[in-house]
């Protein structure tokens, strides 16, 4: 009889509906997460001022580097988790979720040691002024206290959707959403807290979640679930993990980098507001890059499950699937982008200067948005089969070898349009790279096959 939780399915089912069911609840779980970056930002931008907004971005290479860390635990167990899990080795795979909620405390707890050590240097270094940094540094402050709470959540929310959960990952993303959001305003606007009641509602809504989380993974009735021996870091899963997770990891920590970069030209040809603006279109553009991100999620057990189990057939047609599905969110991004941008902007804040500087930015970045979305799953595909170095090199294509040249290059002869301009160049080339790479691979399971 198999136990609740089975994935015994992600080699047997119908592929179509395996990724419905595992992508839609990540969909969704994905969406309600940007939709409360973005109603942050609405609350923030509407109740605190815009300002606050740059503020608040000049915050988002910590945040990156934060979710660096996590996913250099997170993405990388659970690809392995799965693969595992495809191989039938369960009590490996029982091992690989303790050591997972270990790993995420240990470098939760050092990466908010070591950001709180040094938060207001860090903060002007990242393009502070002084009429931002008090913002920055308010927000910083709590978000930092939570860091491990942050690590401990994302880590085993990765672990649910691996181990046949994708429902339940779900549920916990939209909970912590409806609490963030039904405190957000409460700290705000009633509180009168600012931008630390953002933070704050933030940090509690994850806790509660959190709670869940472990409530789940301690009941003895699933699947897979924490024990005291899985506690004890193994060698093997550790460097195995870090290994795979690696390129998640250096796409994060290159993006807070290229962050900094984007910052500090949009400081010196565009001013604060220039942040500020960059602030809203990142938000609206994560958005729909998170649903991508969804649809990837979805395909991760199922590509590592099945590569496992040299069934290539299905991870070509999975990888095809969330290739159209991604394809198409993206689209509708660029047709939001393209036409709408005046709108968009109007909804985070009531500064006419802001919004005039959002409108040709948002046009720019989102002008070749359409083939964002093949990028990323195939970056994400390379990592799902356990292939971190064509991953890493996608990764680094995109923000090091196209992105870096062109944000050096492009300010200098167009001005702040020239650092909107950077960012869709770097998108092009990234996906000739990425079109060339799959191309290769599926030549190789034709022959396979």
């Amino acid at each position: 009889m198999e136990q609740k939780g089975s994935p015994v399915e992600l080699g047997t089912g119908n592929i179509r509906q395996l990724l419905l069911k595992y992508a839609i609840p990540s969909v969704i779980a994905m969406t309600a997460a940007s939709l409360y970056n973005i109603t942050d930002s609405i609350f923030i931008g509407q109740g605190v001022g815009a300002l606050a907004i740059s503020g608040l971005a000049i915050t988002f290479p910590l945040m990156n580097l934060s979710a660096a860390f996590g996913s250099l635990v997170g993405v990388g167990a659970s690809t392995l988790m799965s693969l595992r899990l495809g191989q039938k080795d369960y009590s490996t795979a029982n091992n690989i979720l303790g050591n997972v909620f270990v790993l995420n405390l240990i470098l939760g707890l050092a990466y908010t040691i070591l950001v709180l050590l040094f938060l207001d240097p860090i903060l002007r270094f990242f393009g502070a002024s002084s009429e931002t940094l008090p913002y920055s540094h308010d927000f910083m402050v709590i978000i930092s206290l939570g860091n491990v709470i942050t690590h401990l959540y994302f880590g085993l929310n990765a672990m649910l959707r691996a181990t046949g959960h994708p429902y339940k990952s779900m549920y916990a993303t939209i909970f912590s959403v409806v609490i963030n959001v039904a405190l957000a305003p409460v700290f705000i606007f009633v509180f009168r807290w600012g931008i630390r009641g953002a933070a704050l509602a933030t940090v509690i809504a994850q806790t509660s979640m959190l709670l869940w989380q472990i409530s789940h993974f301690t009941n003895k009735n699933n699947f897979i679930h924490l024990q005291k021996g899985s506690l004890r870091l193994k060698r093997k899963i550790v460097i195995d993990s870090l290994s795979i997770g690696t390129a998640p990891f250096l796409m994060n920590s290159v993006a807070s980098i290229i962050v900094i970069l984007i910052n500090t030209s949009l400081i010196r040809y565009g001013g604060d507001l220039a942040v500020g603006a960059y602030g809203i279109i990142n938000r609206i553009a994560f958005l729909f890059m998170m649903v991508v991100i969804g649809f990837n999620q979805g395909m991760q057990p199922i590509a590592g499950y099945n590569f496992g189990a040299r069934q290539y057939n299905r991870v070509n047609h999975v990888l095809k699937l969330t290739i159209i599905l991604a394809t198409s969110v993206v689209t509708a991004g660029f047709i939001i982008g393209e036409l709408f941008p005046r709108t968009v902007a109007s909804i985070f804040t009531r500064e006419k200067e802001l919004i005039e500087i959002v409108v040709p930015g948002m046009r720019i970045i989102f002008m070749v948005f359409p083939i964002v979305g093949f990028q990323m799953v195939t970056s994400n595909f390379f990592q799902s089969i356990g292939m971190p170095g064509k991953a890493i090199f996608m990764s680094l294509s995109r923000q090091v070898i196209f992105l870096l040249p062109f944000l050096l290059i492009l300010p200098h002869i167009y001005g702040v349009n020239g650092v909107w301009l950077s960012m869709p160049a770097s998108d092009f080339m990234a996906s000739m790279v990425a079109a060339y790479l799959l191309v290769k691979q599926y030549r190789k399971y034709n022959v396979i096959n």
